[in-house]
């Protein structure tokens, strides 16, 4: 049997810095992970290049039952100090919109700055290692493994969430917090695309490939950002992002034409070029085929002298108030993120233990918080994993 200090399940983001952070203080530490290889969801992350977090974070920006639960560590550990350590591996970045920071080259830099401060410090990982089962014990816990027996005074559960499978992802930290009577909340896709229901997939299906910007708003939130359609829904970031708060039954509401007025630029064309057919100036401001789709051709085809004040409103409103109701999401397989999970109300917001079981933690996506799009849930395993490896 393998004594050890800390026992890291899930070498994931938040896992690695955890570890880290715990080596730094001379703790003996392992990082164990089913997988053949450290950093998966790293690896994968922003097509390839990482959105490793956000210029611009706060509260607001993750879902949670308690929203208040995140301030701690991220005023801990903040967006700056990551940008740090990138900043000391020389790793080339660059920012796009609303903030979001990514690598110039390949997510494997942030993987490799993980896995080089690992070795720095003597945080080990072990890869290919099935956990048979957990024990507590007068000294800790007790770990069994396909490979071997560990004893450790301080488990760490950094194992993320149900999304996206076919990276290895499983309930198993859902299962070690209900083997310790701590609370799970239910849990569910999020950042994740619609699937529509037949008849508007059928309709909207010649439009896959078309992305605009527009404003999407569900319940009394809104993003505006591009949207996608494809062939199996919609996507792109803004249908991302209202994911999260959508729940099966609502409907959509698109604002396709975020950035004006089409009331008023229809009754100004039509005082001004009363000769112009609909279609033709609809079509300047909005892709044909989605145009076509939306409205009529008896419509499409009047002047806008013959189009009347009361057809010019329900215009508007088809385009800058369009409604949709999703069939339903993708799933956990195309799914970013993990809504719901381990009950934050259960854990130590300044290090991350179970209030009810000592040196059991638990950290990053498994917690009851989810990021929005755009380099918070990454931040929140930087920020997660390095609270919790100064106290374990």
């Amino acid at each position: 049997m393998k004594k050890v200090d800390v026992i890291v399940i899930g070498a994931s983001a938040s896992g690695l810095m955890c570890a880290i952070e715990a080596a730094k203080r001379n703790r003996n530490v392992y990082v164990l992970d089913h997988a053949n290889k450290a950093g998966k969801k790293i690896l994968m992350s922003g097509g390839g290049r990482c959105n490793f977090t956000n210029y611009d974070i706060s509260a607001d920006n993750y879902i949670s039952h308690n929203t208040h639960f995140v301030k701690s560590a991220l005023s801990r550990f903040t967006q700056w100090d990551f940008i740090a350590m990138v900043e000391a591996y020389k790793i080339p970045y660059h920012e796009r919109e609303h903030g979001q920071l990514f690598c110039n080259d390949s997510s494997k830099d942030i993987l490799n700055l993980l896995l080089n401060e690992c070795e720095k410090y003597a945080a080990r990982i072990q890869l290919n290692t099935e956990i048979k089962s957990i024990e507590q014990s007068e000294h800790g816990y007790l770990i069994d493994t396909n490979a071997d027996k560990f004893q450790c005074q301080s488990l760490v559960i950094a194992t993320g969430g149900l999304s996206i499978p076919k990276m290895g992802a499983t309930p198993f930290g859902y299962k070690i917090a209900q083997q310790f009577s701590i609370k799970v909340w239910p849990t569910s896709a999020g950042l994740v695309p619609f699937t529509l229901h037949k008849a508007d997939k059928e309709r909207l299906s010649e439009l896959s490939g078309i992305a605009i910007e527009c404003v999407v708003s569900v319940k009394d939130i809104s993003f505006k950002e591009n949207i996608l359609f494809t062939h199996r829904g919609l996507s792109g970031p803004a249908i991302l992002q209202v994911s999260s708060y959508w729940s099966p039954g609502e409907e959509l509401i698109i604002n396709l034409l975020p950035n004006i007025n089409l009331s008023e630029q229809l009754i100004l064309a039509r005082k001004n070029q009363p000769q112009i057919k609909l279609k033709t100036l609809l079509h300047k401001l909005l892709p044909k085929r989605l145009v076509n789709i939306l409205l009529t051709n008896d419509l499409l085809d009047k002047t806008l002298q013959e189009i009347s004040s009361e057809q010019i409103d329900n215009i508007s409103q088809q385009i800058q108030t369009w409604r949709i109701k999703p069939n339903g999401t993708e799933g956990y397989r195309t799914a970013e993120v993990t809504l719901g999970g381990v009950d934050c109300d259960a854990l130590s917001s300044k290090t991350f233990e179970s209030k009810t079981t000592p040196g059991l933690y638990f950290i990053g996506e498994v917690m009851d918080i989810s990021g929005w799009l755009g380099g918070y849930n990454f931040q929140w395993a930087w920020s997660s994993g390095w609270c919790a490896g100064q106290y374990v």
